[in-house]
Protein backbone atom coordinates (compact mmCIF):
# COMPACT_ATOMS: atom_id res chain seq x y z
CA UNK A 1 0.00 0.00 0.00
CA UNK A 2 2.19 3.04 -1.37
CA UNK A 3 -1.50 5.19 -0.75
CA UNK A 4 -1.12 7.53 2.18
CA UNK A 5 -2.97 5.88 5.32
CA UNK A 6 -6.20 8.08 6.65
CA UNK A 7 -8.16 7.15 9.77
CA UNK A 8 -11.16 8.98 10.81
CA UNK A 9 -12.36 8.51 13.85
CA UNK A 10 -16.06 9.78 14.72
CA UNK A 11 -17.24 10.73 17.43
CA UNK A 12 -20.52 12.03 19.17
CA UNK A 13 -18.94 15.11 21.28
CA UNK A 14 -16.21 17.35 21.81
CA UNK A 15 -13.88 15.40 24.82
CA UNK A 16 -14.85 12.01 23.34
CA UNK A 17 -11.81 11.81 21.29
CA UNK A 18 -9.56 12.32 24.31
CA UNK A 19 -11.74 9.86 26.12
CA UNK A 20 -11.70 7.10 23.76
CA UNK A 21 -8.41 6.14 20.87
CA UNK A 22 -6.70 9.17 21.30
CA UNK A 23 -3.18 7.27 22.27
CA UNK A 24 -4.34 5.67 19.18
CA UNK A 25 -4.61 8.54 17.25
CA UNK A 26 -1.63 10.14 18.35
CA UNK A 27 0.48 7.09 17.11
CA UNK A 28 -0.55 6.47 14.23
CA UNK A 29 0.04 10.73 13.70
CA UNK A 30 3.46 9.92 14.46
CA UNK A 31 3.97 7.52 12.15
CA UNK A 32 2.50 9.64 9.37
CA UNK A 33 -1.10 8.61 9.31
CA UNK A 34 -3.73 11.37 8.43
CA UNK A 35 -5.70 11.50 11.28
CA UNK A 36 -9.31 13.04 11.18
CA UNK A 37 -12.07 13.83 13.70
CA UNK A 38 -15.72 13.75 13.05
CA UNK A 39 -17.51 15.40 15.66
CA UNK A 40 -20.99 14.73 15.95
CA UNK A 41 -22.10 17.86 18.27
CA UNK A 42 -21.20 20.70 19.72
CA UNK A 43 -21.95 19.37 23.13
CA UNK A 44 -23.94 22.03 24.35
CA UNK A 45 -25.71 20.53 26.68
CA UNK A 46 -23.00 19.07 27.95
CA UNK A 47 -22.71 19.21 31.67
CA UNK A 48 -20.14 21.21 33.52
CA UNK A 49 -18.20 18.33 34.96
CA UNK A 50 -15.56 19.95 36.51
CA UNK A 51 -16.29 20.98 39.84
CA UNK A 52 -13.80 23.98 39.71
CA UNK A 53 -15.59 25.53 36.82
CA UNK A 54 -19.19 24.87 38.32
CA UNK A 55 -21.18 27.83 38.36
CA UNK A 56 -18.93 30.36 36.18
CA UNK A 57 -21.63 32.49 34.98
CA UNK A 58 -19.57 33.12 31.46
CA UNK A 59 -19.12 29.28 30.66
CA UNK A 60 -22.71 28.38 31.39
CA UNK A 61 -23.68 31.06 29.09
CA UNK A 62 -21.17 30.53 26.15
CA UNK A 63 -20.59 26.86 26.25
CA UNK A 64 -20.78 25.88 22.78
CA UNK A 65 -18.11 28.16 22.28
CA UNK A 66 -15.97 26.96 25.58
CA UNK A 67 -16.40 23.58 24.15
CA UNK A 68 -15.60 24.50 20.66
CA UNK A 69 -12.16 26.26 21.91
CA UNK A 70 -11.14 23.40 23.80
CA UNK A 71 -11.88 21.04 21.01
CA UNK A 72 -9.89 23.12 19.08
CA UNK A 73 -6.63 22.71 22.17
CA UNK A 74 -6.93 18.86 22.32
CA UNK A 75 -6.64 18.85 18.49
CA UNK A 76 -3.49 20.90 18.33
CA UNK A 77 -2.35 18.34 21.25
CA UNK A 78 -3.42 15.22 19.24
CA UNK A 79 -2.06 16.41 15.88
CA UNK A 80 -4.85 15.54 14.49
CA UNK A 81 -7.50 17.66 11.68
CA UNK A 82 -11.09 17.89 12.83
CA UNK A 83 -14.47 18.47 11.39
CA UNK A 84 -18.06 19.38 12.83
CA UNK A 85 -20.66 17.64 11.45
CA UNK A 86 -23.01 20.51 12.89
CA UNK A 87 -25.61 18.60 14.48
CA UNK A 88 -27.18 19.50 17.97
CA UNK A 89 -26.38 17.84 21.23
CA UNK A 90 -29.44 15.75 22.74
CA UNK A 91 -28.24 16.19 26.06
CA UNK A 92 -28.02 12.84 28.41
CA UNK A 93 -31.94 12.55 30.08
CA UNK A 94 -32.78 11.70 33.56
CA UNK A 95 -35.20 10.56 35.24
CA UNK A 96 -38.08 7.75 35.91
CA UNK A 97 -39.55 8.15 33.75
CA UNK A 98 -36.82 9.47 31.26
CA UNK A 99 -38.07 13.15 29.92
CA UNK A 100 -38.22 13.49 25.69
CA UNK A 101 -35.74 14.39 24.04
CA UNK A 102 -35.46 18.17 22.81
CA UNK A 103 -36.56 18.69 19.29
CA UNK A 104 -34.50 19.38 17.40
CA UNK A 105 -31.45 17.29 18.81
CA UNK A 106 -29.28 15.12 17.38
CA UNK A 107 -30.54 12.05 18.21
CA UNK A 108 -34.41 12.32 16.89
CA UNK A 109 -32.57 13.31 13.51
CA UNK A 110 -33.86 10.64 10.66
CA UNK A 111 -30.64 8.66 10.19
CA UNK A 112 -30.37 8.13 6.78
CA UNK A 113 -30.74 11.86 6.45
CA UNK A 114 -28.11 12.51 8.99
CA UNK A 115 -26.00 9.99 7.45
CA UNK A 116 -25.31 12.05 4.56
CA UNK A 117 -23.26 14.56 6.19
CA UNK A 118 -20.85 11.93 7.45
CA UNK A 119 -21.04 10.07 3.93
CA UNK A 120 -19.63 13.75 2.37
CA UNK A 121 -16.70 13.57 4.86
CA UNK A 122 -16.07 10.18 4.22
CA UNK A 123 -15.55 10.69 0.15
CA UNK A 124 -14.01 14.15 0.87
CA UNK A 125 -11.48 12.44 3.46
CA UNK A 126 -10.91 9.13 1.96
CA UNK A 127 -10.32 7.32 4.99
CA UNK A 128 -9.52 3.09 4.91
CA UNK A 129 -10.09 3.05 8.44
CA UNK A 130 -12.83 4.25 10.64
CA UNK A 131 -13.29 4.06 14.24
CA UNK A 132 -17.30 4.91 15.76
CA UNK A 133 -19.09 3.32 18.65
CA UNK A 134 -21.04 -0.26 18.93
CA UNK A 135 -24.89 -0.01 19.41
CA UNK A 136 -24.92 0.42 23.08
CA UNK A 137 -23.15 3.66 22.03
CA UNK A 138 -20.31 2.37 24.43
CA UNK A 139 -22.28 3.46 26.81
CA UNK A 140 -26.19 4.20 26.36
CA UNK A 141 -26.21 8.55 25.57
CA UNK A 142 -28.59 8.96 22.59
CA UNK A 143 -25.75 11.08 20.64
CA UNK A 144 -23.62 8.04 21.08
CA UNK A 145 -26.20 5.85 19.95
CA UNK A 146 -27.21 7.67 17.09
CA UNK A 147 -23.41 8.38 16.01
CA UNK A 148 -22.90 4.36 15.86
CA UNK A 149 -26.26 4.58 13.58
CA UNK A 150 -25.09 7.44 11.02
CA UNK A 151 -21.60 5.39 11.21
CA UNK A 152 -23.23 1.90 9.85
CA UNK A 153 -25.11 3.69 7.15
CA UNK A 154 -22.26 5.89 6.41
CA UNK A 155 -19.37 3.13 5.90
CA UNK A 156 -21.80 1.39 3.42
CA UNK A 157 -23.49 4.14 1.49
CA UNK A 158 -19.67 6.00 0.68
CA UNK A 159 -19.02 3.25 -1.38
CA UNK A 160 -21.89 3.24 -3.15
CA UNK A 161 -23.05 5.52 -6.32
CA UNK A 162 -26.56 5.39 -6.05
CA UNK A 163 -26.64 6.31 -2.64
CA UNK A 164 -26.30 10.42 -1.81
CA UNK A 165 -25.05 11.13 -5.22
CA UNK A 166 -24.86 15.14 -3.56
CA UNK A 167 -22.07 13.99 -1.26
CA UNK A 168 -19.14 13.65 -3.85
CA UNK A 169 -16.93 10.76 -5.43
CA UNK A 170 -17.95 7.51 -4.13
CA UNK A 171 -14.76 6.21 -1.42
CA UNK A 172 -15.46 2.86 0.18
CA UNK A 173 -13.82 2.44 3.79
CA UNK A 174 -12.20 -0.71 4.12
CA UNK A 175 -12.23 -1.71 7.76
CA UNK A 176 -15.16 -0.25 10.20
CA UNK A 177 -13.66 -0.79 14.40
CA UNK A 178 -15.97 0.20 17.62
CA UNK A 179 -13.84 1.40 20.40
CA UNK A 180 -13.75 -0.68 23.45
CA UNK A 181 -11.04 1.02 25.47
CA UNK A 182 -13.44 1.06 28.58
CA UNK A 183 -13.18 -2.50 28.46
CA UNK A 184 -13.51 -5.20 31.39
CA UNK A 185 -10.22 -7.30 31.45
CA UNK A 186 -8.25 -3.97 30.97
CA UNK A 187 -10.12 -2.40 34.09
CA UNK A 188 -10.01 -5.51 36.39
CA UNK A 189 -6.04 -5.76 35.22
CA UNK A 190 -5.69 -2.02 36.62
CA UNK A 191 -7.40 -2.75 39.78
CA UNK A 192 -6.01 -6.02 40.52
CA UNK A 193 -2.63 -4.32 40.11
CA UNK A 194 -3.35 -1.42 42.04
CA UNK A 195 -4.53 -3.61 45.13
CA UNK A 196 -1.54 -5.84 45.04
CA UNK A 197 0.65 -2.60 45.30
CA UNK A 198 -1.20 -1.13 48.09
CA UNK A 199 -2.92 1.47 46.28
CA UNK A 200 -6.29 2.71 45.99
CA UNK A 201 -8.23 1.98 42.82
CA UNK A 202 -10.88 3.85 41.13
CA UNK A 203 -12.53 1.35 39.75
CA UNK A 204 -14.06 -0.48 42.60
CA UNK A 205 -17.43 0.72 41.80
CA UNK A 206 -16.88 0.72 37.77
CA UNK A 207 -16.66 -3.50 38.30
CA UNK A 208 -19.84 -3.32 40.86
CA UNK A 209 -21.97 -1.49 38.15
CA UNK A 210 -20.52 -3.06 34.89
CA UNK A 211 -23.38 -5.33 34.31
CA UNK A 212 -25.66 -2.10 33.59
CA UNK A 213 -24.07 -1.19 31.23
CA UNK A 214 -22.58 -4.41 29.22
CA UNK A 215 -25.37 -7.10 28.38
CA UNK A 216 -22.26 -9.43 27.72
CA UNK A 217 -19.06 -9.04 27.16
CA UNK A 218 -17.79 -7.29 23.44
CA UNK A 219 -15.19 -9.51 21.66
CA UNK A 220 -11.84 -7.42 21.48
CA UNK A 221 -9.88 -8.13 18.60
CA UNK A 222 -7.48 -5.41 17.96
CA UNK A 223 -4.80 -4.12 20.75
CA UNK A 224 -3.28 -1.45 19.61
CA UNK A 225 0.52 -0.46 21.40
CA UNK A 226 0.54 3.13 22.46
CA UNK A 227 1.30 3.60 25.70
CA UNK A 228 4.30 5.91 25.14
CA UNK A 229 1.95 8.13 23.55
CA UNK A 230 -0.44 8.19 27.05
CA UNK A 231 0.82 11.39 28.41
CA UNK A 232 -0.48 12.85 25.04
CA UNK A 233 -4.10 11.45 25.67
CA UNK A 234 -4.10 13.24 29.12
CA UNK A 235 -3.13 16.55 27.94
CA UNK A 236 -5.50 16.38 25.65
CA UNK A 237 -8.35 15.15 28.03
CA UNK A 238 -7.02 17.92 30.55
CA UNK A 239 -7.63 20.54 27.10
CA UNK A 240 -11.30 19.81 27.92
CA UNK A 241 -11.80 21.70 30.92
CA UNK A 242 -14.93 21.59 31.15
CA UNK A 243 -15.63 18.11 31.10
CA UNK A 244 -12.43 17.11 32.98
CA UNK A 245 -11.93 17.03 36.60
CA UNK A 246 -7.65 17.15 36.22
CA UNK A 247 -7.18 15.71 39.63
CA UNK A 248 -10.11 13.33 39.67
CA UNK A 249 -10.32 9.16 38.44
CA UNK A 250 -9.40 9.35 35.20
CA UNK A 251 -5.47 10.19 36.33
CA UNK A 252 -5.48 8.37 39.55
CA UNK A 253 -3.38 5.21 37.72
CA UNK A 254 0.31 6.04 37.58
CA UNK A 255 1.63 6.28 34.70
CA UNK A 256 3.85 3.56 34.84
CA UNK A 257 1.84 0.78 36.19
CA UNK A 258 -0.84 1.80 33.12
CA UNK A 259 2.14 1.25 31.01
CA UNK A 260 3.52 -1.92 32.60
CA UNK A 261 -0.21 -3.71 33.03
CA UNK A 262 -2.13 -2.47 29.98
CA UNK A 263 0.10 -0.41 27.42
CA UNK A 264 -2.67 -1.16 24.55
CA UNK A 265 -5.73 0.62 23.20
CA UNK A 266 -8.82 -1.85 22.65
CA UNK A 267 -10.47 -1.85 19.19
CA UNK A 268 -13.63 -4.91 18.17
CA UNK A 269 -13.79 -5.35 14.46
CA UNK A 270 -16.97 -5.05 13.36
CA UNK A 271 -16.43 -4.40 9.51
CA UNK A 272 -13.76 -5.50 7.10
CA UNK A 273 -13.77 -5.34 3.69
CA UNK A 274 -10.01 -6.84 3.44
CA UNK A 275 -8.99 -10.20 4.72
CA UNK A 276 -7.08 -9.66 8.13
CA UNK A 277 -5.93 -12.32 11.19
CA UNK A 278 -7.41 -11.56 14.51
CA UNK A 279 -6.01 -10.63 17.28
CA UNK A 280 -4.49 -7.66 15.03
CA UNK A 281 -2.33 -5.03 16.65
CA UNK A 282 -2.49 -2.29 13.54
CA UNK A 283 -5.78 -0.81 12.92
CA UNK A 284 -4.26 -0.75 9.22
CA UNK A 285 -3.65 -4.62 9.43
CA UNK A 286 -4.79 -6.50 5.90
CA UNK A 287 -4.59 -2.51 4.22
CA UNK A 288 -0.88 -1.74 4.46
CA UNK A 289 0.98 -3.62 1.64
CA UNK A 290 -1.84 -4.70 -0.14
Amino acid sequence: MTEQLRLMAVHAHPDDESSKGAATMARYVSEGVDVLVATCTGGERGSILNPKLQGDPYIEANIHEVRAKEMDEAREILGVKQEWLGFVDSGLPEGDPLPPLPEGCFALEDVDEAAGALVKLIRSFKPQVITTYDENGGYPHPDHIMTHKISMVAFEAAGDPSRYPEAGEPWQPLKLYYNQGFNRPRTVALHEALLERGLESPYGEWLERWKEFQKHERELTTYVPCGEFFEIRDKALIAHRTQIDPDGGWFRVPMEIQREVWPTEEYELAKSKVATSLPEDDLFAGIRNN
